[in-house]
């Protein structure tokens, strides 16, 4: 690894482990703990059965098994640490702390072991280097450290490594003969990270370092002059932290040497020094939230920021779109570069693009933009390089995978496209395997269905949750359509995840299409046939691609697909309907209908219903009536709650225009009433509907599996009964001795008066008019507060507020800053108003005729001139 002196790598040597310091101590005398006589018993039980069988150990194997227990004791709290993190690499917290238990214990080979593997983790990490390279700084170890420093620095655009490269390489040349050494570097570092805001110590120090070179001759003076006037001009043109102090040395400097040269430098770097001090500002305000402060640490090293695995919460969605907006404000440019200096202007993107990698390495997005970005600039290779470093971040990343495969494809690598889709699905697989083995263990009881397949008990028969034999294919039921209110919540969570793992077969079988041969596409398909995590929707793709690609025969291959397909996802309803609409769109009537009929038992009727539907619209459309007919009345067996009203209308609907629920049923005419806010009307209409339109709407809106369920009440109506009045609307009224209980009213007015029965007293007919009365006048109150046709239209086209997700305001609150807000006139200067209010002074006239009235709060002392500057 490193050439380091004998001393050293015998002081390594020599260093005893806690299993060796244990054996060579006299003292120590193990553990204590004696077995009890139970435990003696069943050893020696089982050593005489174990002799018996012809197993007896030797003499050998026993001091083996004596040697090898005390080191598994004696396994430190280190090597636990380390092998849970090689099972769960991103854990921030657990790498800090195994850094701190290596650092504590002094091993300089578990200390590099440490590092090594925190750094494949999570490379580039600056902190993290630094903390390493400090172990190796003293003077035996220095061939390491610049190896060290070879390998970190020639992909870091962090400013705190490059300080810490040229805080080095200053100590180790120390010499008046070794300037133009630290002269190379501070040029090579600056050539890297120059542009940086946070590099404005770096340019302090390499004119501090200028300044101080010794010079012997006029023509050394002039030299050394004019180096610093370029450092100088090149810092002060740069958005840096200290960019406004540099610029004021600059000013002494050149005053220093000419006065009148000076006065012509400074007017000509005024104006980029104007830029970049106004981009510095708006560069701190994007930074701040990019970039909190670290937490403290525990330990004297400060502590390591590693960067979490996103959960995509909505902190961390804000936090990505901070960066977005950051990046793509790099990318317009606003130091406003000329052509000249466009290479400035990407070496300046290039490293805030490697910053948000590094700070953002598991957001697929953010190496994306990257990507993107690099291609545009006329740099493939590189671009090629940025993907292949965010899929090794990201291996489960599907945007990152698909714009590699296509970026080799079009660069006609097909080898290596295939190679990664396969070793894409291999980890998807793995992933779905461990997803599948959480899922059983939370659901323990199973059972197993007609068809031989195991699932859970708690789950509907053919959730595919149940695990399958290797090497078959998966005969799980629908994911999306089939969703039982009992299914596990982490079944939904397999069925998306295998769906999404059905796009990446997809993906593979079109470049095995486009990019090869049928005869590919063929075998990329009978590979997917033959992996148990298949999804339908491979099915249905391949199918369709062989129906629209292959001009010979490809209908008889698409239905062949489809005929395999259906003998694994009989139970899919979402597979039989697309079968059944494919049929229907290649004109195959015989095929169809056998299909339908062949199928159609097979499901329950809450289940069917999609499938009565679209076999439904084709006997409109298509078929007789005598047929249609026949058809409706074997519907109306399955489903006796339907009205006649509905499946007639349906009958004669044609692309969505349904002429008799528009015309015969008023909706047309209840969508053109005007809603009134606060009242009862529009909403008592809307409540009074037909049995028959109601069921109408319901039917041909609900998905399918569902039976129908009760309209939901107004959300005014719920207002009404279960809160108070807002103190926006209109005032209460006062009640009326002879009125009833307002709950009582407002339930009137949606249910209506309540139902009596033809034998009551003769006294009920004055009763319901003295009731119908109040209503009535309830409702000719509440007419002032119904809106005119255009607003009542607007509020009704605004979304509804769980669609809000914004930040929330308090009423109350805002009420009170605007009620208190002091309103500056149009005449006037605000200011704040002092306590207590002195009175104003005369209003000055400038012009001729009445100044304007000005009824605004009272402005301050001199708030009375018309002159002076305006705001």
């Amino acid at each position: 690894m490193t050439d380091m002196s004998e001393e050293q790598q015998d002081s390594i040597v020599g260093i005893e482990t806690p299993t060796e310091i244990a054996t060579n101590d006299t003292e120590y005398i193990g553990d204590k703990t004696q077995p009890t006589e139970e435990i003696l018993n069943a050893l020696n039980a089982l050593n005489q059965t174990t002799a018996q069988n012809g197993h007896e150990q030797s003499p050998t194997q026993q001091g083996n098994i004596k040697q090898d227990t005390p080191s598994q004791e004696a396994r430190s709290e280190w090597h636990v640490l380390r092998e849970k993190l090689r099972e769960q690499p991103h854990d921030p917290d657990g790498w800090n702390k195994l850094v701190d238990l290596a650092e504590a214990r002094g091993e300089i080979e578990q200390i590099k072991q440490t590092y090594e593997a925190l750094l494949e983790v999570y490379p580039n990490t600056s902190s993290a280097q630094i903390a390493y390279l400090n172990h190796f700084l003293s003077p035996g170890l220095f061939p390491y450290a610049e190896e060290l420093f070879r390998r970190f620095l020639r992909s870091s655009p962090l400013v705190d490594l490059w300080k810490f490269y040229l805080t080095y390489v200053r100590r180790v040349n120390t010499s008046p003969a070794s300037r133009e050494a630290v002269s190379k570097a501070y040029e090579f570092a600056l050539s890297r990270i120059g542009q940086d805001k946070d590099s404005g110590d770096i340019w302090s120090d390499y004119i501090q370092f200028l300044k101080a070179g010794e010079t012997t001759t006029t023509w050394e003076e002039q030299q050394k002059m004019d180096a610093l006037r370029k450092v100088y001009h090149r810092a002060v043109q740069i958005p840096l932290e200290n960019v406004e102090r540099l610029w004021s040395e600059l000013e002494t400097f050149e005053n220093s040497l000419n006065k009148i040269t000076a006065k012509k430098f400074m007017s000509d770097l005024s104006p980029s020094y104007m830029q970049a001090r106004t981009v510095l500002r708006q560069l701190q305000r994007h930074l701040g939230p990019l970039f909190p402060p670290p937490p403290a640490s525990s330990s004297t090293r400060p502590h390591l920021y590693l960067p979490p695995t996103p959960t995509f919460n909505a902190a961390e969605r804000a936090l990505v779109g901070a960066w977005k907006t950051y990046l793509k404000w790099e990318e317009s440019n606003p130091l406003e570069f000329e052509d000249k200096d466009k290479a400035t202007l990407i070496s300046r993107i290039q490293g805030v693009y490697r910053k948000a990698a590094i700070r953002m390495r598991f957001y697929a997005e953010i190496w994306y933009m990257s990507f993107v970005w690099t291609n545009s600039m006329g740099k493939p290779e590189e671009a090629l390089n940025i993907l292949k470093s965010g899929m090794e971040a990201n291996p489960t990343s599907f945007l990152l995978h698909f714009a590699y495969c296509e970026l080799q494809e079009s660069r006609k690598e097909h080898a290596e496209v295939t190679a990664t889709f396969d070793k894409f699905l291999d980890v998807l697989r793995a992933e779905l395997d461990e997803l599948e083995n959480r899922v059983n263990s939370a659901n323990s009881s199973f059972t197993s269905d007609g068809s031989g397949r195991t699932v859970p008990t708690s789950a509907p028969a053919g959730n595919g949750s149940g695990p399958l034999e290797a090497g078959t294919i998966s005969n799980t039921s629908s994911f999306a359509t089939q969703a039982s209110d009992e299914k596990p919540p982490k079944v939904k969570e397999l069925s998306d995840r295998r769906q999404e793992y059905g796009v990446v077969w997809i993906m593979y079988i079109r470049f095995a299409r486009r990019a090869l041969d049928l005869k590919a596409f063929r075998s990329v398909f009978a590979k997917a046939r033959r992996d148990r995590w298949t999804p339908w929707e491979v099915y249905e793709a391949a199918a369709l691609m062989e129906y629209h690609c292959n001009k010979d025969g490809g209908t008889g291959v698409a239905s062949r697909i489809f005929e395999k397909g259906l003998e694994t996802y009989g139970d899919e309803i979402e597979f039989v309907l697309r079968y059944l609409g494919f049929l229907i769109s290649v004109n195959d009537e015989n095929n169809a209908r056998a299909l339908f009929e062949r199928v159609i038992t097979a499901f329950p009727p809450e289940r069917a219903r999609p499938l009565w539907e679209r076999w439904a619209r084709y006997e409109y459309q298509y078929g007789d009536l005598e047929a249609a007919q026949k058809l409706e009345k074997r519907i109306a067996e399955v489903y006796p709650s339907d009205p006649p009203i509905k499946r007639f209308a349906q009958r004669h609907t044609y692309l969505g225009t349904d002429a008799i629920a528009a015309r015969d049923l008023g909706f047309s005419m209840a969508a053109r009433q005007p809603a009134a806010l606060g009242s009862a009307s529009t909403s008592n209409s809307i409540e009074k509907r037909t049995d028959s339109m109601f069921s109408l709407t319901s039917a041909s809106h609900m998905p399918a599996g569902q039976p129908p369920t009760k309209r939901a009440s107004s959300p005014d109506y719920k207002r009404r009964e279960g809160s108070a009045r807002p103190d926006f609307g209109p005032p209460s009224k006062r009640p009326r001795p002879s009125s009833p209980p307002p709950r009582d009213r407002d339930r009137e007015r949606w249910e209506g008066p309540p139902r009596r029965r033809f034998g009551s007293p003769a006294g009920w007919e004055r009763e319901r008019d003295r009731e119908l009365q109040h209503v009535k006048k309830d409702r000719e109150d509440d007419k002032p507060s119904t809106l005119p046709t255009v607003i009542s239209w607007f509020v009704g086209q605004l979304p509804g507020p769980a669609s809000f997700d914004g930040p929330v305001f308090r009423t109350d609150d805002l009420m009170m800053l605007l009620r208190n807000a002091v309103i500056p006139s149009a005449t006037r200067r605000a200011t704040p108003p002092p306590t207590p209010l002195p009175p104003a002074p005369p209003v000055v006239r400038t012009g001729g005729g009445r100044p304007p009235p000005d009824y605004g709060p009272y402005q301050g002392p001199g708030g009375g001139t018309r002159g002076g500057r305006r705001y």
